[in-house]
């Protein structure tokens, strides 16, 4: 294989086990490269790729990077002086973004880029689910697992490559695709960005490059997207189309109706009136639907057929995902993390909820400096549980920032008149939650970092419960 801006045919990824890092490794091993790297532990997306054919080391060591290699495929999360990254400036091997590697990939394809401070994810696989149901067989490169490890990504046969576009780092403005998604624009990732005004900025570098006659799907109903659709208005060569319940929206959404754990969305496209079920919980995912479809069209799929197909997302990892049900508690895992989205889909379980049950929440802060500035934000949304429990921070890539602790959260959502616990030893959570829950609860393991694993082990409990009673 051969790629015009980056020698990709022996890539060595450091880090391939992460979500946007595991997808291209997968895309270029079925692509015929070979394929090395390596992570900190290991997982079941290691195991995946290594049945592709790729030799993944655990833990970084100089000595992992092989010799050979064309390329070392780094993300933002890698620091400078990882032993792998400095072997291979040491060696004179070049190193490659995640978002050049990615931006390589879709060369010579429809691109569709999805953006957003939230829903990206599940848009994203919301289309690549619904275009490989219709028989199109999309490439696409996804930020979580669809149904099963290594699922993130997938080289298809036919003219679309469907892509998660990460403004966090403004790796975004790499990509140059025929359809972008702009689902909303809020203040994140404060790391990076300094002001909204930034954001606004980056997004706008980002609309900026569609391909000319090309389309900017954006939401109609989100304060932020409606800004920088202003922004954006009236450059040549861009087509917008705006989604959503206002009455000015291109494409509107005229109802979405909630059936327990999906929805009937009725949306109008054209003048005419379009039904279609999400097989997934909440007002916010409907929209993300309409926004796919809307996208969609615009690269020329018929919406009826496309409407259709939607039908046939189930959800991805970690998206509310079901991870089982044990003494009359069920236990879903959200991935989470902001406080916009963290509202979404707590009011999303609560429009789902059937009878008397209670929403318990077990909630891990993500990042030092996102709860910093997002501390009161957070605190409000656990309000909407009817109980709380909150863990200490996952530090991800941050080192600690003095004063920032769980406790911010805490006495923010006490403040907001949540019925709210700590709880700073992660592996007596499990234990207390089971305690905590009754049946016919719904419990949610909510957070980006690695309270994902606590759904197991808290049904596990849980059984232990209703064995003992």
């Amino acid at each position: 294989m051969n790629d015009a801006a980056h020698d990709l045919h022996a890539p060595h990824f450091i880090g391939i086990g992460g979500a946007g890092m595991s997808g291209l490794a997968k895309i270029l091993a079925v692509r015929g490269a070979s394929v090395s790297g390596s992570d900190s532990k290991e997982s079941e997306t290691v195991l995946a790729l290594r049945a592709l054919g790729a030799s993944v080391h655990i833990g970084h060591a100089a000595e992992h990077v092989p010799d050979g290699v064309s390329s070392v495929v780094v993300s933002s999360a890698i620091r400078a002086d990882n032993p792998e990254l400095a072997a291979a400036r040491e060696r004179g091997i070049p190193v490659v973004h995640r978002s050049d590697a990615l931006a390589a990939l879709m060369g010579g394809r429809r691109a569709l880029a999805v953006a957003g401070t939230h829903g990206k994810t599940t848009t994203t696989s919301m289309l690549a689910v619904a275009l490989g149901e219709l028989g199109l067989d999309p490439s696409y490169a996804i930020g979580g697992d669809l149904d099963a490890p290594g699922s993130n990504a997938h080289h298809g046969t036919g003219e679309i490559f469907v892509a998660e576009a990460d403004e966090s780092d403004r790796s975004f403005h790499k990509y140059a695709p025929e359809v972008a998604i702009v689902l909303n624009v809020e203040l994140d990732h404060h790391a990076n960005y300094a002001s909204i005004d930034e954001i606004y900025e980056s997004f706008e570098t980002f609309v900026g490059r569609i391909t000319p006659g090309g389309t900017l799907v954006v939401s109609a109903d989100h304060d932020g997207a409606r800004e920088l659709t202003s922004r954006v208005a009236g450059r040549e060569g861009l087509n917008v189309v705006t989604v959503g319940a206002a009455e000015d929206a291109d494409v509107r959404v005229l109802s979405v109706t909630a059936r327990g754990m999906t929805s009937e969305v009725t949306v109008l496209l054209d003048g005419e009136e379009l039904a279609f079920t999400v097989s997934v919980p909440g007002r916010h995912y409907a929209h993300n639907a309409v926004a796919a479809l809307a996208a969609g069209a615009a690269l020329g799929v018929p919406a009826a057929d496309l409407a259709k197909a939607l039908g046939s997302y189930t959800g991805v990892r970690r998206r509310l995902q079901l991870k089982g049900e044990a003494a009359g508690v069920q236990v879903i895992d959200s991935y989470a993390h902001h406080p916009t989205e963290m509202t979404a889909d707590l009011e999303a379980i609560r429009e789902g909820l059937e009878g008397a049950g209670r929403v318990l929440v077990v909630f891990q802060p993500h990042l030092f400096s996102r709860t910093q500035q997002l501390a009161e934000e957070m605190g409000a949304a656990l309000a909407l549980a009817d109980a709380s429990v909150v863990l200490d921070i996952y530090p991800a890539r941050e080192d600690p920032i003095p004063g920032v602790t769980s406790e911010l959260i805490i006495d923010a959502a006490r403040r907001a008149g949540a019925d709210v616990t700590a709880e700073h030893a992660f592996d007596a959570a499990p234990a207390l939650l089971a305690g905590l829950a009754r049946p016919g609860d719904l419990l949610l393991t909510m957070g980006a970092g690695d309270v994902t694993n606590l759904g197991p082990e808290i049904l596990t409990h849980l059984e232990s419960v209703a064995t003992n009673v």
